[in-house]
């Protein structure tokens, strides 16, 4: 399918911006609440198998997480605001709706994601996906 004459319908976009933008609070709140936590937590013992360590690097992994959580929403925010919501950043295909309601933040049609995810597991480094 081309993507060209391809288009999402305004309500579904507004709909899908209404979830992303509930997430990006969300992913704002949380990091809000980790980084407290880390904040907190100064006086750490670096000694092996302290569990207060393992504690601060379990939170800094969630805040790793939140923060591409965070970085996804806004570069699905930013392709709705381009105007090129739900066409694939690789391929430049129409990505699935049924995709886009379960992962509003997808910027990568499912083939492309399988092959940037095969690619990683290999770790070698797929093309840049950036307009």
């Amino acid at each position: 399918m081309e993507a060209r004459g391809w288009a999402l319908s305004e309500e579904f976009i507004a709909r899908v911006k209404e979830k992303l933008e509930a997430q990006r609070r969300e992913a704002e709140a949380e990091l809000q609440r980790l980084r407290e936590f880390m904040q907190g937590e100064v006086d750490v013992d670096a000694e092996e198998g302290d569990p207060d360590l393992f504690e601060r690097e379990k939170v800094a992994a969630l805040i790793a997480t939140q923060e591409r959580r965070l970085e996804a929403v806004d570069r699905a925010l930013k392709a709705i605001e381009a105007g090129v919501y739900g066409i694939c950043e690789r391929c430049r295909q129409p990505i699935a709706p049924e995709r886009l309601e379960a992962r509003p933040e997808a910027v990568l049609c499912i083939a492309c994601q399988q092959e940037v995810e095969r690619l990683a597991r290999r770790n070698l480094t797929p093309p840049p996906t950036r307009w």
